[in-house]
Parts: structure tokens; sequence; C-alpha cells
């Protein structure tokens, strides 16, 4: 299975592709999509729409994967990421290729085994989980990936349960 996962942010969108048998991954592609906090946010939702179709138009995944938004002391911040999270589901939706969420928890429970984790930790397990020969530079791609990867876990886990 290919999964398309993406880590929301107005100024940096990552990415991150795999393809998974939910046990074993492989790293396909991941990045960041970067937008100027001077353009009005209208241009910079678009320029990420028009990205993310790019990609999944190039990358052609079975399923997509997006964090939940998490519950931020700054409540502006939290709106524009939710205006990106939307962007993103749209775009997702109008590809035909159904999308997954999951908390911030779920994801480092998934990659890292504890759901406090630091972020470097995240990048970390990420590396091991893709057999990568360094971490993933970006943070942001790095988390995309991570959630992707809790995807396919929680994926093939609910395929198992289904044949038993």
């Amino acid at each position: 299975m290919r999964v398309f996962g993406i880590d929301c942010g107005t100024e940096r969108t990552g990415y991150g592709v795999i393809d998974s048998d939910g046990r074993m991954h492989r790293l396909v592609s991941s990045g960041c999509i970067t937008s100027s906090p001077r353009d009005p946010l209208e241009l910079r939702l678009m320029h990420i729409a028009a990205e993310l179709r790019r990609l999944i138009a190039e990358h052609n995944p079975d399923s997509a994967a997006i964090e939940e938004v998490f519950f931020a002391v700054n409540a502006k911040s939290a709106l524009k990421l939710s205006h990106v999270r939307g962007v993103a589901m749209l775009v997702v939706a109008e590809a035909s290729v159904r999308v997954a969420e999951y908390s911030p928890l779920e994801v480092k429970k998934s990659v890292v085994g504890y759901g406090r984790a630091e972020k470097s930790q995240v990048q970390q397990m990420v590396g091991s989980l893709l057999r990568l020969a360094q971490p993933v530079s970006s943070e942001d791609a790095s988390d995309a990936l991570a959630i992707a990867i809790c995807h396919a876990t929680h994926a093939f886990v609910s395929e198992l349960e289904l044949r038993a």
C-alpha cells in the first residue's frame, strides 16, 4: 500500500510518501511545501493546494493520513492550521483517496511507543523504521512520514482483526 502523510502548517507543510505492507516501510519521497508568511493566507493556501495536487498525481497513493488539530495556546495559530488541514483534506478527497486522521499522541505512540515523545525521538525512529542511513533532515517531512507510518500500521492491524 502507498500512503501519503501530511503534516500541515501555514509556512511549512511536510509530506511523506511510503510503500508499506504494515510491517515493513520503504521511503518513496518526502519534503516540505514552503510558503512565505508575508503572503496573504489565501495565496499560501492556494500554493499548498497546488503542490499537494501535484504530489498526489505524481505518487498516486492508495490512502492518505493527516494529523488532527491539537489544542494550542494560540487560538489564531490553531485556526490557520485548521485552514491548511481543510485544504489538504479537500485535495485528497478530490483525488478520490481516502484520508485518515490521527492525534499527535497516536502518531508518537505508533512510531516511538511513547505518546509524549520529543520531535527528535520521532525523527530518529522514522529513520530507523525506514532503514535510512541518516534521519530525515526536515522535522516537517519527518512528522509527515511518522503520520504515514502510523496509518500503515493501523491499516495492517485493522486488516488482521478483520481476518480473525
